[in-house]
């Protein structure tokens, strides 16, 4: 099985799950999203298959807290994809995509074994 993983190359929680993949040799493509910003149309298609921007950025995150509180209140797509590319560290990491088109954030290792079949 062939995947996507988005997040950032230092990130820890994507470290750790490109080793997990590795370690149960699923070929997959990691892709920097400061290096290459994620599309519109993919942030929203992702978006609505998480059930929302609320899901797909990390609220609890630093870069979260440190936004100006004019900042955390967005009211449409645009507000979110705005935010999305003025900070792309607010994604949920790693943000994988998968051969039959489904999403998911975070890395769980159970979670990950119980969808790419390695349970």
């Amino acid at each position: 099985m062939s995947l996507i993983m988005y997040g950032l190359t230092q990130c820890s929680t994507c470290v750790k799950a490109r080793a997990w993949l590795d370690q149960h040799a699923i070929a997959h493509q990691f892709i920097d999203y400061r290096a290459h910003p994620l599309g519109v149309a993919d942030l929203k298609k992702w978006a609505q298959a998480l059930g929302g921007f609320e899901k797909l950025v990390n609220r609890a995150s630093m870069t979260w807290r440190q936004l100006a509180d004019a900042l955390k209140d967005p009211q449409h797509d645009a507000q979110w994809l705005e935010l999305i590319a003025t900070y792309p560290a607010l994604i949920r990491r790693p943000l994988t995509i998968y051969e039959d088109g489904s999403v998911t954030v975070g890395f769980n290792e159970k979670r990950y074994a119980e969808k790419l079949g390695t349970a």
